[in-house]
């Protein structure tokens, strides 16, 4: 078979992908008197109530903090890909237990004019503490889920999940809400702490399905494979679901083909390799790895709460289990997955690999998952050490002659993009990417991600912080390549 190395280096680009990313949808923009906006998908003003669809279930919000909504064409809300992809990355629906609850008093006192009435809750808590009655706790958890469903709603998980958390002060049994801060807690990528409140629910409701959902999640992020598919057989058993069934038959098509792999871990890494891939190999990549952890992470300003999946596959395994395009060199679907049939050591091109797709992990969960395809691509191979010199001249002429990368057309998956088509995407958002970190310097891109990880559209984030429209961006990168290289 090929040697791993020559075949990324004849497709002059290391060729790897973020397999799902959030999709490109119809969806509304929510405009709050307070001036802040939320976009989402299925808004529906009746009853005194704004009502949408979020990642973490239907919102709704009064209507007298509104001030108005407009309906956008397009816009970029999580949707699912392919059934492979769906699988890989997880993107779930909350289950049914995650749904609003009905409007009480205490819901609808605690969040007024667009913000949140943190001297309500405190004195809520206060009584509660005073006289832990029945309907005093009731109040608080009322009042504690709707601040954390407004959080929710301008994306902000951290903050959600403190509210919850409040809520569980005073009613630790309170299956809904473990179920609520356990969901907050794997769309944040931290599986061990989601896999303690689910312990805790399944005790009180050992026949949730949706808890054995959500358990099945957190073992598939923590690297147990098995135990995952334990769980989702067990909740399809309970009750019968889409999602559920296709992140089965990825992690059942996983565990087939990794029965026979050895396993090594470090502090950051968790190894699997087939039989094929030499020890001192795997050694040697998890070392390389971890050196490049906290470069990624200092750049970045993130660190991954849990350990990151790695497996080294013989490319015929490779392209078995991923069913990726051909042109593809290495593939990140919330594990890194490299074929390294051939190679008898580390190599400088692998070592690129390894940074490339660690970067793309990193990138994945410091967002949520919300990060347009153009720029983690532009960034990994940014962080890998890509440049565009040898490109520019080609870049510049195509502008002129109108065959511009389209950053908006580029936002979702590439999976299904010609070779050709793929490479010039590439390079254009390596450009982009150089261009901003060389103008703005990396704490600009990173607040870029900080925005995507709350909520913001991909084009609102570029503005905010740069000031520029995906339009105004292509054109500046333009002018840097002219500058730099020509």
């Amino acid at each position: 078979m090929r040697y791993f190395a020559a075949h990324l280096l004849r497709s002059c680009a290391v060729l790897c992908l973020v397999a799902a990313l959030p999709g490109v949808a119809s969806a509304d923009t929510i405009y709050l008197k307070n001036g802040q906006q939320i976009t989402a998908a299925g808004v529906v003003q009746q009853d005194g109530q704004v009502s949408y669809e979020t990642s973490a279930g239907q919102m709704s919000l009064p209507s007298s903090i509104v001030d108005h909504v407009i309906r956008n064409k397009l816009s970029m809300v999580p949707t699912p890909g392919t059934p492979g992809d769906r699988a890989a990355n997880l993107p779930m629906a909350a289950p049914n237990a995650l749904e609003r609850p009905a409007e009480d008093e205490a819901s609808r006192a605690a969040v007024r004019d667009g913000s949140i009435d943190l001297d309500l809750l405190s004195r809520l808590e206060s009584d509660a503490d005073a006289n832990p009655t029945r309907t005093a706790v009731a109040r608080v958890v009322a009042a504690e889920s709707a601040a954390a469903q407004f959080e929710i709603s301008v994306g902000d998980l951290e903050q959600a999940i403190r509210h919850y958390n409040s809520g569980l002060r005073y009613d630790a049994n309170n299956v809904g809400l473990l179920l609520q801060t356990a969901y907050l807690h794997l769309r944040r990528s931290e599986y061990s702490a989601a896999l303690d409140l689910l312990n805790r629910a399944r005790r009180i409701e050992p026949d949730s399905p949706d808890a054995a959902k959500l358990t099945g999640w957190a073992y598939y992020g923590l690297n147990r494979t098995g135990d995952a598919v334990s769980e989702w057989k067990r909740a399809l058993a309970l009750k019968p679901d889409a999602e559920v069934q296709h992140a089965l038959e990825k992690a059942e098509h996983d565990t087939q083909v990794e029965a026979s792999y050895s396993k090594r871990e470090t502090m950051h890494f968790q190894l699997r390799y087939n039989g094929d891939a030499a020890p001192e190999l795997a050694r040697e990549v998890l070392q390389t790895l971890e050196s490049e952890f906290n470069e990624i992470s200092l750049a970045l300003d993130y660190t991954p709460p849990e350990r990151i999946g790695v497996i080294l596959y013989t490319n015929q395994a490779f392209m078995d289990i991923t069913r990726a395009p051909n042109w593809v060199g290495a593939l990140n679907d919330g594990r890194i997955r490299v074929p390294v049939e051939g190679l008898p050591g580390m190599t400088d091109e692998l070592a690129r690999v390894l940074k490339h797709e660690l970067t793309h992990s990193f990138v994945s969960q410091k967002t949520g998952g919300h990060c347009p395809v153009w720029l983690q691509e532009g960034i990994a191979q940014y962080m890998e050490g890509k440049r565009s010199g040898n490109v520019a001249a080609a870049l510049s002429s195509a502008y002129q002659r109108h065959m511009e990368f389209s950053l908006s057309s580029y936002e979702t998956s590439w999976l299904n993009l010609p070779r050709q088509t793929a490479l010039n995407a590439y390079a254009w958002s390596l450009a982009t990417v150089e261009a901003i970190v060389a103008s703005y310097g990396i704490d600009d891109l990173t607040r870029i991600l900080d925005r995507l990880a709350a909520g913001d559209a991909p084009q609102d984030a570029v503005h905010a912080v740069l000031n520029d429209s995906y339009a105004e961006l292509t054109q500046f990168t333009v002018e840097y390549l002219r500058k730099a290289y020509l």
